[in-house]
């Protein structure tokens, strides 16, 4: 994505110029819209820049999306073909001019700090950017950077909010839209919303919801943001309520079967999408050895018996090749044929 130079910008506010001055020629002032950047990498951050978007583009609107901050190109893909974040593709789908999508490798970068004065933002708003802001970029926006942050702060503080709590089994989660500062995920909160949690949603699908909601929210409290007044009504957080949600890694995604039933349950649900949960079940063939397979639990779903214990149902599929010529042969072939294979555990 190419970087925005000083003269494409100089020509951007000259367009804009010229389109205010034709309107007051014609007899209409109208009011300056104030620039706004919108930060964000993943697709699930695309609900909140179509909102952005769509609702700058209304004649009435207070604001207009100046510049757009992504995440850099990456290889993706058997090829490994460098390709833009899903946000830059959506800006890009939309008509948003290519020279005003940022992307720099550190939101610290002295070229990229340049460029973000040119375009004089008057307010920053981040959802899942991905990357830390120094307080040399907090300093530019004179409304400040608000965040889209998907957890009931200070509750889940951190890069994973929503696996981790998930994972927790928590009934009640939600987003939060609060002002950034230099510690994470600690500034003072404007506005959130609260979520029931569905004990078999899983992560993908609750982050979705979330930055949905978070849209709405941001949109309903984006007037007094803007005119300063949610500086006045945001509320410090209760540190000593915080909890943190660290990053996922690929090596949490092992399950052990001697934890209990809802433990796994949440954990797969929670990891759904990246990592995924896995899991080794050893086997004996008909010589009497022993045999592990290495599996994929795709879902798991707890049931309740009255006349038997309980047991944990999961929906399984294959990830490494099997040995032929003995029982887990045949055990191969129902994965093969079939997207999901149920298996009971009894609990103890």
């Amino acid at each position: 994505m190419a970087r925005c130079s000083p003269p494409l910008l100089r020509r951007f506010f000259c367009c804009v110029a010229k389109s205010a001055a034709g309107a007051g020629a014609g007899g209409t002032t109208k009011k300056k819209k104030k620039n706004v950047v919108f930060l964000g990498s993943p697709q699930v951050a695309a609900s909140v820049l179509d909102t952005l978007l769509v609702a700058s583009g209304s004649p009435q609107s207070a604001f207009q999306v100046a510049a757009i901050v992504t995440q850099p190109p990456a290889a993706k893909n058997r090829g490994r073909k460098l390709m833009p974040s899903a946000i830059a593709q959506l800006a890009l789908d939309r008509g948003f001019p290519e020279e005003l999508i940022f992307t720099p490798e550190r939101a610290g970068e002295e070229a990229f700090l340049s460029d973000l004065k040119e375009v004089r933002p008057e307010l920053c708003i981040t959802a899942a950017y991905g990357n830390i802001l120094p307080q040399r970029f907090l300093d530019i926006p004179p409304y400040g950077t608000v965040n889209i942050h998907p957890s009931l702060l200070p509750l889940y503080r951190g890069a994973a909010p929503v696996q981790r709590a998930l994972q927790d089994g928590v009934a009640e989660t939600g987003v939060s839209l609060a002002y950034t500062v230099r510690a994470l995920d600690a500034g003072p909160v404007i506005a959130c919303e609260r979520f029931a949690v569905d004990e078999y949603i899983k992560g993908p699908e609750l982050l979705a919801i979330l930055f949905n909601i978070g849209s709405k929210l941001l949109l309903h409290e984006l007037p007094s943001i803007l005119d300063g007044s949610a500086k006045e009504k945001a509320q410090p957080q209760d540190d000593s309520k915080a909890t943190h949600a660290p990053k996922l890694n690929s090596g949490e995604s092992w399950l052990s079967f001697d934890q209990e039933a809802k433990v796994l349950h949440n954990k797969v649900r929670a990891f759904a999408g990246w990592p995924g949960t896995r899991a080794k079940l050893q086997l004996m063939n008909q010589n009497g050895e022993h045999d592990v397979l290495e599996i994929k639990v795709t879902n798991m779903i707890l049931v309740a018996f009255s006349n038997f214990s309980d047991v944990v149902w999961l929906g399984l599929r294959a990830s490494t090749p099997w040995k032929k010529g003995n029982d887990s042969e045949r055990l191969l072939e129902r994965f093969a044929w079939s997207e999901a294979v149920e298996i009971t555990l009894e609990l103890s």
